[in-house]
This record gives structure tokens, C-alpha cells and sequence, in this order.
């Protein structure tokens, strides 16, 4: 890596990832799009240097492989410098308000959903379409819908680096060894319930970290047939406090019961795989994206971890293909179409993407996942397996959150902490909630 030491070790200071979740990656250069290794360069090649800076969130190891497939990029473009930036989920988007706002973003940024209208709708995140139509960006690879997923206001800010889908993991040797019943994919919540009343009996607990209600309150309004935000997004999205009241009544039963973990520990944690109350052995389940599935079982190396849906009912109506992360080109970047070319590289470059192995999501590229298919570990496979059960048994998701929508969670997240300590009621949380976050909405229409 040439020269990056200093960049990588000003930003790994500020923290180490979540969980979640959630979302956004990075993406390695251009490879022509043909799914085959570019050879190096040629010493008679003569372009002018480029540098660009690339920013990512992540745990250990997708910091270890994106700092390889940077490398290979490098070797094979020997005219572009390419400096990282890492950091964990929350502490990465500390890191990137600042720099937005001093129109000093990195070159690649990687983004997530939750952002996305926020970003585009302030003129942060370069089209990408002029990118593909001249294929610096090859997409003949793939779908309509991975690339839509990208989509705001016409224009493609944000390239799809992978899809996901919610799941829960299971611990099953652990559970059998303390006669825990093991769901079926049927599961219901009541279910849930169960299976955290058996945990606690045998000094263990659900949930490796706590639960993120900005990702699953949506889901669980999804399987009754209600959205968390309106179609034109300025208001919320479901009719009456009921399902607010549902929601948070149960969470609160398992919290007071101990069936998940105390606020006090959760504050505790920096959101990386390591801290996961799986891998310490102190959980008998946890839910999260499927991609975050793998962190999680190669930590676990004495036992095997399984996928299972979310419980329902409604389930099917509830999941759906998530865009794991993307990469958008910023719209201060000098150097906007050999940051493309990076990009096009990490989706369809096949050596490339045998380092990531669809830890961003399974890959968006046809050929990229066809040719990756019999080089997965087990847990990757599961993923994989566990992705095309999703495709099947799914609905389409929802627009990307309106702008606000970071403020919103927030605000939920702020609700349920006062509710799990006891400062406020189910009720008048659930009111206030619509209250604040109309108003939220309503000033960022504006």
C-alpha cells in the first residue's frame, strides 16, 4: 500500500463498527468489467498521478481485506495512490458530518441507506449514470433492482455493493445442550418469548447486541401491513399508536425479564463482532443483515451458527432485499471517474471479490456470484443459501428513508431508553413519537 499508513491510523483512532445492520462498504477500482484479472500496467504507461481517498466503516477483518483489494487495485493501476479511512459505524459518521459540511469528503464514501436521502438531497453524492453509460462503471452484470436500490430523484448516487436480509442466528449446539427449543422458520414472536424465558432459565439471554429499533420496528410494522414512513415521506407511515404500543410492550417485557442486555452493558460495547454476546457465550441468539452473520461465525469456531428468519407472522411480508451498503462518488471529488473505474473494479473484479467472498452482501454481479459459489466457506455459504431463500420468500422493500430520517432514530432510540428505565409510559412515548418525528419531517420538507 503505497503511503496510506498515516491516513489509515489518523481515522482507526477514532473507534472500531456496529452491527447492523447495518449498511455501506467500499468499492475497488474498475476492472473493464470482463470478471477477469486485469493484467498490471505497462512501465511505457503514461497517465498522471491520482490520488483518492476512500472511507469505509467496518470491523477488523473487512478493514484486513479492503486494505488488500486496495493493494491489488494499486498494482494493477500504478498511476493511482489510494489512501483509506476506517472506522466503526457510529464513529464513521461523526467523522463524515464535519467533512461534509467543510466540503472535505473523501473521493468514495461508503454509504448506507439511512443516509442516502440525506446526503443526495444536499448535492454530496455524483451521478453515477454518466459512469455506466460510458462503462468506466460496468453494470451489464447487474440487475435493475440492485441498481435502483441506488436511486434518488433519477439520478444513481450510490452503486449497490451487495444485498442483504434480515435474520436471526442461532447458536444450536448451545441451545440443545440446555434443551432450548429450536425454532422453525415459522416462528412467531410468541415464540420469541419463549425461547428468551428458557434462555434465562439456563443464565443465558437473546440478543448478541441490543436490538436496533430503527431496523426492526420497520420490519415488524412491515409484517402487519403498515410502513414506517408515508409514500411521499412526510409524515409517519402507520395509522394509530397501536403498533408503537405492541412493539415496545413486548420489548419491554424482555428487558425487564433480562431475557436481552442491560442498557448499562450495551453502552459499554463499540458495536464490533468481537463484543457479541454470541461470541462470548453469553447468547443463545442474535439478530442482525445476513452479511453480519459471517463476522460472527468465524469468531465462533468451537460450535456451528445457523441462519433462521425473523419470526412472524406476516414474515414474508416483513423481509426484503436490502441494499447491504453502497459506494458513492462525492460530489467535491476531482477525480470522479477513476473513483467510478475503483468501483466498477471491486463489483466485478473475480480475484478481487474472492477476497471479500460477499461479506459487503452477496455480490450484485451475476457472474462475480456464480463464479464465487465454489470457494465459500461453510458459514459463507449459508449466507448465500440463506439470501436466495429471501429472494423467494419476500416483498419488495421500502423507498430509501426521507430525509430526517436520521433524526427520527434518533429520537426512537432516545424513547426507548426512557421507556426501558421507567421515565416515561408506552403511551405517551408512542405519541410523542408521532409528534416529534411529523415535525422532523415536516422541517426537512423545507
Amino acid at each position: 500500500m503505497k503511503k496510506v499508513l498515516n491516513a489509515v491510523l489518523m481515522f482507526s483512532l477514532i473507534g472500531s463498527l456496529i452491527g447492523c445492520s447495518g449498511g455501506g462498504a467500499a468499492e475497488p477500482p474498475a476492472s473493464g468489467g470482463t470478471g477477469t484479472e486485469t493484467p498490471p500496467a505497462a512501465a511505457s504507461d503514461s497517465k498522471d498521478p491520482v490520488k483518492l481517498r476512500i472511507a469505509w466503516w467496518g470491523g477488523q477483518s473487512r478493514h484486513d481485506y479492503t486494505l488488500k483489494v486496495i493493494e491489488m487495485y494499486e498494482s494493477q493501476n500504478p498511476h493511482v495512490t489510494i489512501e483509506p479511512e476506517y472506522a466503526p459505524f457510529d464513529d464513521y459518521w461523526k467523522k463524515l458530518a464535519p467533512q461534509a459540511v467543510a466540503g472535505g469528503l473523501p473521493d468514495i464514501i461508503q454509504m448506507d441507506i439511512s443516509y442516502l436521502n440525506q446526503y443526495a438531497g444536499r448535492n454530496q453524492l455524483a451521478d453515477l449514470k454518466p459512469f455506466t453509460e460510458s462503462g468506466e462503471l460496468d453494470v451489464a452484470d447487474v440487475s435493475e433492482n440492485a441498481l435502483s436500490g441506488g436511486e434518488v430523484n433519477g439520478k444513481l448516487v450510490a452503486m449497490n455493493l451487495g444485498v442483504n436480509a434480515l435474520q436471526t442466528t442461532f447458536d444450536v449446539e448451545t441451545m440443545k445442550k440446555n434443551g432450548i427449543d429450536i425454532p422453525s422458520k415459522e416462528w412467531t414472536w410468541d415464540d420469541m418469548d419463549t425461547m428468551g424465558a428458557q434462555a434465562k432459565e439456563k443464565g443465558l439471554q437473546i440478543g448478541g447486541f441490543a436490538y436496533r429499533h430503527d431496523v426492526f420496528f420497520p420490519y415488524y410494522l412491515r409484517t402487519i401491513g403498515q410502513k414506517m414512513y408515508s409514500a411521499d415521506g412526510k409524515t409517519i407511515g402507520y395509522s394509530d399508536d397501536k403498533p408503537f404500543i405492541d412493539y415496545f410492550t413486548r420489548y419491554q417485557k424482555w428487558y425487564d425479564n433480562g431475557y436481552i442486555l442491560s442498557l448499562d452493558k450495551e453502552a459499554q460495547k463499540k458495536g464490533v463482532a468481537e463484543e457479541d454476546e454470541i461470541v462470548l457465550g453469553n447468547s443463545i441468539s442474535g439478530t442482525g443483515w445476513s452479511n453480519q452473520f459471517l463476522a460472527v461465525a468465524n469468531l465462533v469456531t468451537d460450535r456451528p451458527l445457523e441462519l433462521n428468519p425473523m419470526p412472524g407472522p406476516g414474515t414474508k411480508d416483513g423481509l426484503f432485499l436490502k441494499p447491504s451498503m453502497y459506494f458513492s462518488v462525492t460530489e467535491t471529488s476531482k477525480h470522479k471517474e477513476e473513483a467510478a473505474k475503483f468501483i466498477s473494479f471491486f463489483i466485478n473484479d473475480i480475484e478481487a471479490n474472492k477476497l471479500i467472498k460477499g461479506e459487503r452482501g452477496v455480490p450484485v454481479s451475476a457472474k462475480v456470484k456464480e463464479a464465487l459459489k465454489p470457494l465459500l466457506s461453510e458459514n459463507e455459504a449459508k449466507i448465500f443459501d440463506y439470501v436466495t431463500w429471501a429472494e423467494a420468500n419476500s416483498t419488495p422493500g421500502d423507498p430509501p428513508n426521507p430525509i430526517g430520517a436520521v433524526e427520527i432514530e434518533k429520537l426512537l432510540r432516545d424513547l426507548s431508553e426512557r421507556i426501558l428505565f421507567k421515565k416515561i409510559s408506552i403511551e405517551d412515548a408512542a405519541a410523542e413519537f408521532r409528534k416529534e418525528a411529523n415535525a422532523i419531517l415536516a422541517r426537512s420538507q423545507q
